[in-house]
Order: C-alpha cells, then sequence, then structure tokens
C-alpha cells in the first residue's frame, strides 16, 4: 500500500524503471549464471499466476517477458537488468503436463540458484488472489525456508476479485506466513491490468539498490 513507502521512495521506484530495462540472457545450467551484480531478486509463481503479465508492468514494457497460455513455458532463469538491479523470472511450478524429469532437473537449477547467488536479496513469490495459497506454493515457501531466503508475497489479479474480498484474502495471507522464518511481513496487493500496486512495488524493489 502506498502509506508503506515515502514520497522519496515511490520515486525511486519510479526512477529504476523509467531508464533502460533490457533482456540479459537465459540461463538453464548453474554454470551459466552471469557473474554477481550489485543486487538481485527473483519472482517464483505457479504457472498461470501473471509472472510475466506483473514483469511487463513494472518494466513498462508489454512484451519484455513473454506471457503464454501453456503452463510451465519459462524453463530457465531469465535475467532481466534495471540500472544496478538484475531481475530474475523463475521457472513456473505446478505444471502437471511437464514430464517429471524436466520437473526433477528445472527444481535442482532454481534450488541450486537459491543457495549459491550471495547477492539474491530478495524471493518474490507470487500468489493468485483468486485461489490464495496453493500446495505448490507451501513447497515453495518451505524451499526458500530451507535456503534461508528472504522472501515476500504478492498477491496478483486483484482487479478479478471484489473489492470488498480483497482485505479478506490479505489477512488470510499475512497470516499463513506470519511464523514462517525467511517471509517478509509485507504482502503486495496487485493487478497488472489495472496497474494497482505496481507503483509501490517498484518501491520495494528500489530499497535493494544501492545508492
Amino acid at each position: 500500500m502506498a502509506e508503506d513507502f515515502t514520497p522519496e521512495e515511490l520515486e525511486a521506484g519510479r526512477l529504476l524503471f523509467a531508464g533502460e530495462v533490457s533482456f540479459l540472457m537465459g540461463v538453464a545450467k548453474l554454470e551459466q549464471l552471469p557473474p554477481a551484480f550489485p543486487a538481485e531478486v527473483c519472482f517464483a509463481g505457479r504457472s498461470n499466476v501473471g509472472k510475466s503479465s506483473l514483469l511487463n508492468a513494472l518494466t513498462g514494457h508489454h512484451d519484455l517477458a513473454r506471457a503464454s497460455n501453456t503452463p510451465g513455458r519459462t524453463r530457465e532463469l531469465n535475467y532481466f537488468k534495471a540500472g544496478n538491479l538484475a531481475i530474475v523470472d523463475m521457472p513456473g511450478y505446478g505444471y502437471a503436463k511437464a514430464e517429471k524429469a524436466l520437473i526433477k532437473n528445472w527444481q535442482k537449477l532454481v534450488k541450486n540458484y537459491l543457495q549459491g547467488r550471495p547477492a539474491l536479496r530478495r524471493a518474490f513469490v507470487l500468489i493468485d488472489s483468486r485461489h490464495g495459497i496453493k500446495s505448490a506454493d507451501f513447497e515453495t515457501l518451505d524451499m526458500l525456508d530451507e535456503t534461508a531466503v528472504s522472501y515476500q508475497l504478492v498477491l496478483t489479479k486483484m482487479d478479478k476479485i471484489h473489492a470488498r474480498e480483497a482485505q479478506g484474502v490479505l489477512k488470510e495471507t499475512e497470516k499463513a506466513v506470519a511464523k514462517r522464518p525467511a517471509a517478509h511481513p509485507r504482502v503486495h496487493l496487485t493487478s497488472s491490468e489495472k496497474g494497482d500496486g505496481i507503483a509501490e512495488l517498484r518501491a520495494e524493489l528500489a530499497l535493494f539498490v544501492p545508492v
């Protein structure tokens, strides 16, 4: 929410994405990871949670992160760069149609990435506000707790539910992560379609950029 950030922080978030934002590379193997950036964040979520749409809304580029109706389309760690901040789009999870061997390989890549990236400041886990936290999400939260990676939940598609439901969804989500050791207490509410919560999430990301 806007009141969680100062006008200066909101402006820093705007400026972060007002400059050039570019796709750098896709990483399918750990040895392909680029050198460390001053700061790095990653975005994770179930397939079709709206991750590509949110990244496009954040960066102001409609086709930077490709959206797809096919679950599990992102099979690599996709690196984007905004100023001194690296943004990593992680493979979507919960895709029932993918081969088990592929799923295992992706899970191994993700876990090794989380454990071996010291510049990683936070993982943002996207949750579809219409469905809440599912078992696949809890598995990801467990992995993040296990690897001691700070993470924060982002509720997507808030425009798809009634306004009166929003606060209930928010409270349920906050309660679900309240006692998790690596979870940040602030939960973001967003709508990529209407732009709600985008300025605040940009401000959150700008906090990690070295001055």
